[in-house]
Parts: structure tokens; C-alpha cells; sequence
């Protein structure tokens, strides 16, 4: 830890902004192209939106097993392999010219990305000492709302501009210098674990992910009455309650069942889990809105949905100041 901890932690911080920016940017500069996107590849409203929900379901599905690597062979190596798998993935998808080619791009993208949220913020914990925490995690914040502030514009103006190929060639420079700084400057940390990997229970928890957003996904295309649609929900149900079981039994689970007896840690999580909702709904249906039943244009359409970033951006490092000071329980409950 000590060893960790003479290295410049600041240079640090920039290479974990800079590469969570760069996933974050990714999940919103395509929001504002999609209704360009189904235009250009001949696909439904409804199937274009899997171009960006598969992003987040591949997330969710395999960014445990990479908190789980990232305890096994070093938080560093992980995050450093994210940012190289994050970066190839846009490649291809800005040289895609089929829906499909381009989702599976989008799934390598997400799994680069899942490498480097696994393991961001424990970089971060690791670096900085305790009194500084809150304020590093509060500029990692602000990373996130970045990425949502510029997004939405920047995506408007390359459509507009040019195609929509380019909202995702934008990332390969960026991803370049991050992996390179990730290399050169982020220390390689000796905090490992001895365990191995749950195999069973990483498949359980990738096929409950896969199947649930799936349903809902495309529930909105067959009708959320539909066996397909009713067998995606039902197998969701059963493998994550064999999910837990397992993880009930495994001495070296995919993730710690006692840490949610911790009550302020689930209220956490379940406040999270609501905002995320909220600003996921915002983020998908307001392009569409704004595009095809105000008609505005893709420029004047990302202005707009700057501005619920725009307030988190300033937000985030004052509440990570002042968590410092005043702890974080009341100002997560406000």
C-alpha cells in the first residue's frame, strides 16, 4: 500500500478519469445519433435501441468477473486490459456497416469498459489516503458527468457534420494515450488474493443479466405477453436464485452475500440503482423526442440534454469535498 502510495497519486487519478470519461462518453454520444443510426442501417426504433442497451447489458453481466480478476492478478493489469479491449472494440464499431457487426463491436467495447469500472474506483482507494478519498471519488464523479455533458453535444454535432461512424472512432485517440499512460504511470499493485474463479457462479450471473435485459428489451418488439418474452423473464428468476445459493455455498464466491447485511451499504446500492434508472430512461428517449416529435435538429438536441449533466458535473466534487468533512451518510440521503 505504502509503495503504492509514493507514486504521484494525481497522475494517477488523471489516467482513471481520463479512461472512465472515455466510457462514459461512449454510452452518451450515441444516444443523440440513434434515429441517424436506424436511418442509416435500415433497422426498427425499437431494434436500434439494442445498440445501446447491449452496451450496458454486457456491462452488467461480466463487470463482477472483472472485480473478481482484478482481486486475483492486481486491480492495475485489469484496468489496463479494459482500456485496450475498450479501445479496439470503437475501432470496430466505427468501421461497421451492419447492425450486427456493429453490436458485436458494441459487446467488445462493453467488455473493455467493464475491465475499467471493475477496478477504477479501487485504484483510487488504494492510492489516496483516507482523508483525500472523498474528493478523488468526487472527481471521478465528475469523469461521469463529463462524459454525459459532452456527449450528447459532440454526438449532435457529428452527425450533424459528418456520419455517425465517427461518435465512435472519437475514443480511439483517447484510449491511446490512456493505455498508455495506464501502463507507464499507474503503479502495479502487490494486492492479490489466492482464490479462484467461480465459474459457475459468473455464467449464473451472465445468463440472469443476459435474460432479464433481453426480456425487457425485447418486450417492447413481441409484447411483454409473450412466451419468448415470459421464458427470457422466468429463466432470469430461477438462474439468479441459483446464483445465490451458490454464492451461499462457495468459499471463494463471485461476490460476498454478508456485505448487504450491511444496511447503509444496500441502501447504497438501491439508491444508485434508482438514479441510474432515472437518468438511463432520460438519456434513451429524449433524443427521439426531441428529434422526431419537437424536430429539433441533432445539434439543438444534445444542447438540450447537457443540462441535467451540467448540474452533476458541478455537483459531484463539492459532495466529494464535503464527504471529507462531514462524512457521506447525510449528504447521500439528501
Amino acid at each position: 500500500m505504502e509503495e503504492v502510495r509514493k507514486h504521484n497519486k494525481w497522475s494517477v487519478l488523471i489516467i482513471v478519469v481520463l479512461s472512465t470519461f472515455m466510457s462514459t462518453l461512449d454510452s452518451s454520444i450515441v444516444n443523440v445519433a440513434l434515429p441517424r443510426m436506424a436511418d442509416s442501417l435500415g433497422v426498427t426504433t425499437a431494434s436500434i435501441q439494442f445498440v445501446a442497451t447491449s452496451y450496458l447489458i454486457v456491462i452488467s453481466g461480466t463487470v463482477l468477473i472483472f472485480g473478481k480478476l482484478g482481486d486475483m492478478f492486481g486491480k492495475t493489469t485489469m484496468f489496463t486490459l479494459g482500456v485496450i479491449v475498450f479501445t479496439i472494440g470503437s475501432l470496430l464499431c466505427g468501421l461497421s456497416h451492419s447492425y450486427w457487426f456493429l453490436i458485436m463491436a458494441r459487446a467488445i467495447q462493453a467488455i473493455g469498459a467493464a475491465g475499467t469500472m471493475a477496478n477504477n474506483q479501487g485504484i483510487v482507494t488504494e492510492v489516496f489516503p483516507v482523508q483525500e478519498r472523498g474528493k478523488a471519488l468526487g472527481l471521478l464523479g465528475t469523469a461521469v458527468a463529463l462524459g454525459s455533458l459532452v456527449g450528447p453535444g459532440l454526438g449532435g454535432m457529428i452527425v450533424g457534420v459528418l456520419s455517425w461512424e465517427y461518435i465512435f472512432t472519437i475514443n480511439v485517440p483517447i484510449g491511446i494515450l490512456a493505455a498508455i499512460g495506464a501502463f507507464c504511470l499507474i503503479p502495479k499493485t502487490k494486492i492479490k488474493t489466492n482464490g479462484r474463479m467461480d465459474l459457475y457462479g459468473a455464467l449464473l450471473f451472465i445468463v440472469t443479466i443476459a435474460s432479464l435485459f433481453g426480456a425487457l428489451s425485447e418486450g417492447l418488439n413481441l409484447g411483454f405477453g409473450h412466451p419468448l418474452i415470459l421464458t427470457g423473464f422466468f429463466l432470469a428468476a430461477v438462474c439468479f436464485a441459483v446464483f445465490l445459493a451458490v454464492e451461499k455455498k462457495r468459499k471463494d464466491p463471485m461476490i460476498q452475500l454478508d456485505i448487504f447485511k450491511n444496511g447503509l451499504f444496500s441502501l447504497s446500492i438501491f439508491c444508485g440503482f434508482i438514479s441510474f434508472v432515472a437518468m438511463f430512461c432520460n438519456n434513451i428517449i429524449l433524443p427521439f423526442y426531441l428529434q422526431d416529435v419537437m424536430e429539433f435538429s441533432p445539434q439543438k438536441a444534445g444542447l438540450i440534454m447537457m443540462a441535467y449533466p451540467l448540474i452533476l458535473m458541478v455537483a459531484a466534487p463539492v459532495s466529494g469535498h464535503l464527504s471529507d468533512k462531514i462524512g457521506s451518510e447525510i449528504l447521500t440521503f439528501i
